[in-house]
């Protein structure tokens, strides 16, 4: 009899175990960014990269209170011409950084409902197939940023050198 019961209680404290263990976010996100908008532009692109540290994943949907709507793109080269078009998912192998830039994937902020100006920043939850979702702080670049601008003054080596008068 009181082995029955360990096992139903150990059976019980495992099923609790596991929806927290769900949660857990497997994915990590680094140099969330975007660029400026102009006050009439009603888009607007965000790059970040994502690491995947458990089994394989997808990103498969992304949210913000800035946009009516977010979708993840990739831009192609249709016979010439550059197209974006939104995909349904984007795999995420174990182990291997995937970036977000301009010219490849990328995240649309489509509706936006605000500005995106530099130096001001916005929440954006990132939905995964099994990792928990996260929310990240995007930094808003200069409009023509190809990548966001980093302070390197603390990383001995990575002076600049004065530029001459």
């Amino acid at each position: 009899m009181k082995k029955r019961g360990f096992a139903i209680l150990l059976a019980a404290s495992t099923s609790l175990a596991l929806p927290a263990l769900a949660q857990t976010p497997t994915v990590t996100v680094d140099h969330a960014w975007a660029r400026a908008t102009s006050a009439s532009q009603k888009v607007g692109g965000v790059f970040l990269t994502l690491t995947d540290t458990a089994a394989p994943d997808h990103l498969l949907s992304a949210s913000s209170p800035i946009a009516d709507e977010v979708q993840v793109h990739e831009t192609i080269d249709d016979e010439g011409v550059m197209k974006m078009r939104p995909v349904p998912s984007l795999a995420l192998p174990t182990g291997m950084a995937v970036t977000l830039k301009p010219g490849g994937y990328h995240i649309m902020a489509v509706g936006l409902k605000q500005q995106l100006i530099p130096g001001n920043s916005f929440p954006m939850t990132l939905n995964f197939e099994k990792s928990a979702q996260v929310t990240v702080t995007v930094m808003v670049e200069a409009a023509g940023a190809s990548a966001p601008m980093m302070d390197h003054s603390h990383m001995p080596g990575m002076m600049m050198p004065p530029t001459k008068p």
